[in-house]
């Protein structure tokens, strides 16, 4: 299961962690896991492209790891982000969970 942390501070969503395997299907067929990839590729780069300074990452096989620097542009593109997570897991909630920590 794809394991999705999140957190706020300030009223910006501070900090997601992207975490684990869907286990829809075998890697490279997986469709649950392409589009958390996707979605989490493409907000980074459109951050990025916005302001190369609002956020800080690392993507790597175990995970991404996304922080804001208190940007609030950044935490609107992390907020839909998020919407997006959570509209996949309302369709596959056996392969992802979302979750804000307060």
């Amino acid at each position: 299961m794809i394991k999705v942390n999140y957190s706020k501070k300030n009223n910006l969503i501070n900090e997601i962690k992207i975490k684990g395997h869907a286990m829809y299907n075998i890697s490279g067929k997986d469709i649950v896991c392409s589009a958390v990839s996707t979605m989490a590729t493409t907000t980074i780069n459109n951050i990025l492209t916005l302001d190369k300074n609002a956020i800080k990452y690392v993507c790597d096989e175990a995970y991404i790891l996304i922080s804001n620097n208190d940007n609030e542009m950044a935490s609107k593109l992390l907020n839909n982000m998020i919407n997006m997570l959570n509209e996949l897991q309302s369709n596959y909630p056996k392969n992802i969970s979302i979750e804000e920590e307060i």
